[in-house]
């Protein structure tokens, strides 16, 4: 008896795995990839990735007027010539064709270079 039920609790687990992994989200941008937001037309780097909305109900409701899904990935970007940070679905974002560096007060607390038209991260 003691054995069945270590394999039933090795075999829970085993699921609990498997149903992370089946459920895992794919995310189209990385952190320091150059986006261009489709409605707004601004240009931006990629400082953060969420892989589900994880914002308040609030916020959603006062900000998020195209309603993008919630269920799928949302980026923390710098905003290019501008001093704040935006919170954008996936579904909004495309790869910047400009591949130019982007003007961002915040760029240094992130990254620490930029090469061939993407950022990377400063080394702790």
């Amino acid at each position: 008896m003691y054995f069945y039920g270590k394999a039933v609790q090795a075999t829970r687990r085993v699921c609990q795995v498997l149903l992370v992994v089946m459920t895992q989200i794919t995310c189209k941008f990385n952190i320091g990839q150059l986006i261009h937001h489709r409605l707004f037309e601004y240009r931006g780097v990629i400082v953060d990735v969420d892989g589900t909305f994880q914002g308040t109900e609030e916020w959603y409701e006062q900000m998020a007027k195209s309603r993008p899904s919630r269920d799928e990935p949302w980026y923390h970007v710098l905003v290019h010539d501008a001093q704040h940070m935006t919170y954008v679905a996936e579904r909004n974002l495309e790869s910047d064709q400009l591949n130019d560096p982007i003007n961002h007060p915040l760029l240094d607390h992130f990254f620490s270079d930029f090469r061939d038209g993407r950022y990377f991260r400063l080394l702790n």
